[in-house]
């Protein structure tokens, strides 16, 4: 046994390498082998389902990230949804020059910037045409933004309430911002009609199934290192800032720049969901810095259990599959439903999904 295979059996145990094992196996394996069954078999999965359980995994991967900072560090974003949008529109950059001179007007600038008389691409387009360098991106512009925004607000000591009123005033001028047709970014429609990523169609089902897989595995990846983090010496600090911050500063801790790393680092992993989004959904507009969504986020977390990890997983995928449900079946009554569920969570589960199974085991006990 080597010594990750320990630490992570000294992290889960047994249960938690069957249940990791589990996923990796239907995510890596299954899903992908009932892809390749004939379209009328019983057993094959359809372009909309792995569509939806992609986006699913990628918005977990979001709540996992809020979790990150509100779970265990007690900050509350209200702004998330930005961080999530420029990863979606730095990788949205590298699928628009991938379609080349296939858009309507036949030229080497995107349709809208034809229509608008564009030129040539802004200056920083520069470099969008390249793959790697678009990665690149997704993790250093959200990053960054993060990392300049927290060190002033940690520094002068921001927090609580005030704190969340400002990410959410962030990412409102950010969508006001980018709905502008000027700024290069396609205004009110956003980038859309993408055609290729590395070369492989979009449209084809085995390109679909390859980035399913893929955010599958950069969700376990992201899982493993939050775990990671917040069982770690850091982690301690991390839930002393957050339950007497005070007293963490008197013993000596340098509370700033704990908060400062890990608020970028979820910054960073927003931005990674983002990316993995714009790909399988096909599109990317300003309406993904709405304050509605960044509050959604909160949600999922409150719904599944803050400080937990896994409870915000779970929190995404039951209100996103509800949401697909009830837009489908009860398409005037999905908000009703999202502010009965906040509501009901926050005065009956007040440690989400996760508190309620906590509360289960201890009345077996």
């Amino acid at each position: 046994m080597g010594p990750i295979t320990k630490y992570f059996t000294r992290l889960y145990g047994a249960r938690g390498w069957l249940v990791l094992g589990g996923f990796a196996a239907v995510v890596l394996v299954v899903i992908p082998l009932l892809r390749l069954l004939p379209p009328q078999h019983a057993l094959y999965l359809s372009d909309y389902y792995v569509l939806l359980t992609g986006k699913i995994m990628c918005y977990a991967l979001v709540a996992l990230a809020m979790d990150l900072i509100w779970g265990y560090a007690g900050i509350l974003s209200l702004g998330h949804g930005l961080f999530f949008a420029l990863g979606g529109y730095a990788m949205g950059m590298y699928l628009m020059r991938a379609i080349g001179t296939e858009g309507q007007y036949r030229s080497h600038l995107p349709d809208y910037m034809v229509f608008l008389d564009w030129k040539e691409f802004p200056w920083y387009w520069a470099g969008s045409e390249y793959f790697w360098l678009a990665l690149l991106k997704v993790v250093l512009v959200p990053g960054l933004l993060a990392y300049v925004f927290g060190w002033f607000a940690f520094r002068s000591r921001i927090k609580g309430v005030y704190f969340s009123i400002i990410t959410q005033a962030l990412t409102f001028a950010s969508m006001l911002l980018f709905f502008r047709n000027d700024t290069g970014f396609g205004g009110n429609n956003g980038f859309t009609d993408f055609k290729r990523i590395l070369g492989f169609p979009l449209a084809d089902p085995a390109t679909k199934t390859a980035l399913f897989a893929v955010t599958g595995l950069f969700l376990m990846l992201a899982l493993l290192l939050c775990r990671y983090l917040v069982t770690s010496k850091f982690g301690r600090v991390l839930a002393a800032i957050r339950d007497a911050e005070g007293r963490a500063m008197f013993s000596g801790y340098n509370t700033r720049d704990y908060k400062l790393f890990v608020w970028t680092l979820s910054a960073v992993l927003c931005g990674i969901a983002g990316a993995l989004y714009v790909p399988q959904v096909g599109i990317i507009n300003p309406s993904e810095m709405s304050p509605a969504n960044s509050i959604e986020i909160a949600v999922w977390v409150a719904v599944g259990g803050r400080g937990t990890l896994v409870g915000p997983l779970l929190g995404a995928g039951l209100v996103n599959g509800a949401k697909s449900w009830f837009t489908m079946a009860f398409p005037d009554f999905w908000l009703y439903f999202l502010g009965a569920l906040f509501i009901g969570v926050t005065l009956f589960l007040p440690k989400g999904v996760m508190g309620l199974r906590a509360r289960w085991r201890g009345s077996q006990s």
